[in-house]
């Protein structure tokens, strides 16, 4: 008998057929090459784990000017898109099914690691309290932003419907989009980082409207069916405030919901005053995808009470490339190494192994 049969159920998620109800989390690795390209480890590490209902592959950005971090993958170049084919067909071939993040970082970030043709840009000029690490020069202050115009908040909207586009060309089954830890769709949601006076500032409905554009433009794109949104109500990551987190979640999940989109992958808040599964469940109904501090039976039990319909893991997934198994036959779960989550190369990504038993 089957102790997770929530768990190990089919699911379907608008166009997105899931054989279970367990989803790997983005997380960022930075794994890539110099020029945001997937290579061979990212397509062994994505493929080991491809027995899980749904993979979200982590926060790729849709233009030079939106990455963050060194090594984060691209989905904006010819190069980046033959690359991410690379990990899609993998993580298909074994029966997988994976979307990729959209994550316009903002004014997160630095030309240390962008170059000096790309710049760094936000809802309005507020630059980030703390540091970045670089490659070549160890850790940077965050640029101060440029504002940008009304015009370009069109321009950079349509950055993100070529992106999704773009992982449709790569093999991607969808995308999802990152409204949260202090990227560019939560600087224009928070009332500390948006001080503009036009279309995109002043009111909640105004401050969620650049998000909402870019799902409707990824909507348009490859259709809603295969678009998802990621939020997490009072996060308050890289330096990112509000003073109503809640109704502003509240309003970006009311908006987003009429899109009739595939999902929404909603973090526990770390605010105890706010549900934060509550506050999408209002809007979204049952089409929630349960995050943080989960394990087998908290997830199971989540599903069975009607919280969500699926639950994603992050820090499980990496010491355990075999997660799906180890959680089906009840076996313990490997601990992973912290020093090891954003250096290059294979230690601490891909040379974590199987449980005795089970073939990588």
């Amino acid at each position: 008998m089957n102790a997770l049969p929530h768990l190990f159920s089919p699911l379907q998620l608008g166009e997105l057929e899931l054989s279970n109800r367990i989803v790997m989390a983005p997380m960022t690795r930075n794994r890539a090459d110099a020029d945001g390209v997937p290579g061979a480890l990212m397509v062994e590490y994505y493929a080991r784990r491809a027995d899980c209902g749904l993979i979200v592959a982590e926060g790729a950005w849709p233009s030079r000017n939106g990455q963050a971090y060194c090594r984060q993958p691209g989905i904006a170049t010819e190069a980046q898109i033959a690359g991410w084919r690379q990990v899609t067909g993998a993580v298909h071939a074994r029966g997988g099914r994976i979307v990729l993040q959209i994550m316009h970082a903002g004014r997160i970030g630095s030309r240390l690691i962008k170059g000096n043709d790309a710049e760094t840009v936000s809802a309005s000029a507020l630059r980030a309290s703390g540091e970045v690490f670089t490659d070549n020069h160890g850790m940077q202050s965050f640029d101060t932003p440029r504002a940008l115009s009304t015009e370009e908040v069109g321009q950079v909207v349509q950055e993100h419907r070529q992106a999704a586009l773009n992982a449709r060309a790569a093999g991607f089954d969808g995308v999802e989009l990152h409204c949260t830890s202090g990227y560019l769709p939560m600087q224009f949601m928070c009332s500390g980082t948006n001080l503009r006076t036009d279309c995109y500032g002043g009111s909640v409905a105004n401050r969620v409207r650049f998000a909402v554009e870019c799902l409707q433009a990824m909507s348009d794109a490859i259709g809603p069916g295969r678009v998802g949104v990621r939020f997490n109500p009072g996060n308050t990551y890289n330096d990112t405030r509000d003073a109503d987190s809640a109704a502003t979640h509240a309003e970006l999940a009311r908006q987003a919901a009429g899109l009739d989109l595939a999902y929404a992958h909603v973090m526990r808040s770390p605010v105890a005053e706010i549900d934060a599964f509550d506050l999408a469940r209002a809007s979204f109904g049952e089409r929630l995808i349960l995050n943080d501090g989960f394990d087998a039976s908290t997830a199971e039990a989540a599903l069975a009470d009607g919280q969500g319909v699926a639950v994603s893991f992050a820090r499980h997934f990496i010491g355990n490339p075999d997660l799906v198994h180890r959680l089906r036959a009840g076996l313990p779960l490997a601990r992973f190494d912290r020093r090891t989550l954003y250096t290059p190369g294979a230690a601490g990504y891909t040379d974590y192994p199987e449980a005795e038993g089970v073939s990588a």
